[in-house]
């Protein structure tokens, strides 16, 4: 899964392609990297993210989907969206699948949206919001507590007939960096949910603040964790630099399939 930021104040790669031109060209190039789908996502959920409007959140993604479904009328398109009304817009616009950070908990209207739109869903493990997720690392069990909020909302999702969900632990997402650690050593914790697991450790703090480096340094790190996301269960990888995770992929199955 190829990241494709709308925002301005994303923590890698903001600004970088908030036009439809520079939008576009991202899309393709990501593409011809090897990437199976793309999540276009147009509110920064980094720490301390500045809050947007649901009506700038959909003008920021909106024209970019009808543009890269247009252009590339195969490519699978995932919105990364906490809100239900972005969600609706993106899939009316072409969106394939819809990327719930929250997991349904800052939207009550998300879980019914996305029964009636018949789509695809990425639940992911999330507290708080992204303003203040970095204060809720409290657990009492932290891969009891993951797996108790995914069951509970899996039964919430299937009563209301949605099927095809995907899961994120959620890496950074109200997790210290250590927390971060459990999980990627615990991901077979999930393996009894019978689903997908999503992984996006993507250039996170996990990584280069343990490094002592810059975002724009944290590719080495990024494919090592990548690897060990694979090796204990991940099934999707998102990423920003696609080139390098379908080389760790390819890799990864020459090993263990």
């Amino acid at each position: 899964m190829g990241i494709l930021n709308l925002t301005p104040d994303s923590f890698f790669d903001g600004g970088q392609h908030n036009n439809e031109k520079e939008a576009l060209k991202k899309a393709s190039q990501l593409l011809k990297n090897g990437a199976d789908m793309i999540d276009v996502g147009g509110y920064s959920s980094r720490p301390d993210a500045i809050d947007i409007s649901t009506e700038e959140e959909i003008k920021r993604i909106t024209p970019t989907i009808k543009n890269i479904k247009s252009e590339f009328p195969e490519s699978i398109i995932s919105v990364d969206t906490f809100r239900a009304a972005v969600a609706e817009a993106a899939v009316n616009a072409g969106a394939d699948i819809i990327n719930d950070i929250s997991g349904g908990t800052l939207d009550d209207k998300m879980f019914d949206t996305v029964a009636q739109l018949q789509v695809p869903y990425i639940l992911m493990h999330m507290k708080g919001t992204p303003q203040s997720m970095q204060k809720e690392t409290d657990y009492d069990d932290l891969l009891l507590d993951i797996i108790d909020f995914f069951q509970k909302s899996l039964s919430n999702l299937h009563e209301k007939g949605v099927k095809d969900i995907i899961l994120d632990p959620g890496f950074g997402f109200a997790k210290t960096v250590h927390q971060n650690y459990v999980l990627l050593k615990n991901l077979h914790y999930f393996d009894s949910l019978g689903l997908p697991l999503l992984v996006g450790i993507s250039r996170k703090s996990m990584i280069y603040k343990e490094l002592n480096i810059e975002p724009s340094e944290a590719l080495n790190g990024t494919t090592v964790l990548n690897t060990m996301a694979l090796m204990n269960g991940a099934k999707i990888l998102r990423v920003h630099d696609v080139k390098e995770a379908v080389e760790a992929v390819k890799l990864f199955n020459l090993t263990y399939n």
